[in-house]
């Protein structure tokens, strides 16, 4: 397994930004011997962190070095800082850019991985799978899946937020700066229900979804509420929920689960 922590400038975050790349292309022979994920090239799968987080939360945090292992997938876990991924104004917060486009055309043209649709996932948790859910909207050209894992669907909560507002994580100043003006969300290409009337209003071909929270998560009404809606709107999700909470044992348990989804194998019981 070859671990790569890259420094580079981003031109879409003005600014040297570091991210953490996982690539299975050391493995020894007896290793993969028998896998067949190793009769095909490898796929990618981009893992954002969460509010407050860091891009070494899935490395330390998460089985993702033995799943890149087992899956023949390589694994690039960018930071996002508290921007929920969001394009946000003013030099150096094209996080959406950076993450959708720049950083996608980076690792493809530096590590000769492949730039198909097909072979390009993007998943995360909490704040990280409210991007990931985002970023495969604004760039459905690039992402042929997105797993979303306890996602911070807050678009609802944060709309028509008055001055002065604060809640437990954040606040009135800080959901403006990286969302925009509040009272416009409904049609902000911030808010990915938008994203999605647009799409198919335009006849776009939108990625698969893989969706699930915890049962005691203290997003679950959130998730639900934007499973009802992909519904509604005829977009086929995959969509579950178990017990759990928003943690980091939840998370793990359901990662594997996801990249068998990403992957189109069935899970075993």
């Amino acid at each position: 397994m070859a671990l790569f922590q890259i420094d580079y400038f981003s031109t879409s975050l003005s600014r040297i930004i570091n991210f953490n790349i996982l690539i299975p292309n050391d493995i020894l022979p007896g290793m993969s011997a028998g896998n067949p994920h190793y009769l095909r090239g490898v796929k990618t799968l981009f893992l954002l962190h969460g509010y407050s987080g860091s891009n070494r939360d899935w490395l330390f945090s998460s089985a993702a070095v033995e799943l890149s292992i087992k899956y023949n997938l390589a694994m690039i876990m960018p930071s996002g800082e508290n921007s929920f991924y969001l394009d946000g104004k003013g030099t150096g917060k094209a996080f959406c850019r950076f993450v959708g486009e720049e950083l996608v055309q980076y690792t493809c043209k530096t590590f000769g991985l492949s730039d198909k649709k097909e072979d390009i996932f993007i998943g995360g948790y909490s704040m990280g799978g409210f991007g990931a859910l985002h970023t495969a909207l604004a760039y459905p050209d690039t992402f042929g899946k997105a797993v979303a894992l306890s996602s911070a669907l807050i678009i609802h909560d944060i709309m028509n937020m008055p001055i002065g507002f604060q809640d437990g994580f954040a606040d009135f100043d800080y959901y403006r700066s990286v969302f925009g003006d509040l009272e416009s969300l409904e049609t902000s290409e911030n808010n990915p229900e938008y994203l999605i009337r647009k799409m198919v209003e335009e006849g776009r071909e939108i990625p698969e979804i893989f969706m699930t929270c915890g049962t005691e998560d203290f997003l679950i009404e959130q998730n639900r509420a934007f499973c009802q809606f992909l519904c509604n709107e005829n977009i086929d999700v995959h969509y579950q929920e178990h017990p759990g909470t928003h943690n980091w044992e939840f998370w793990n348990r359901y990662l594997e689960p996801a990249i068998l989804w990403l992957l189109n194998i069935e899970e075993r019981s």
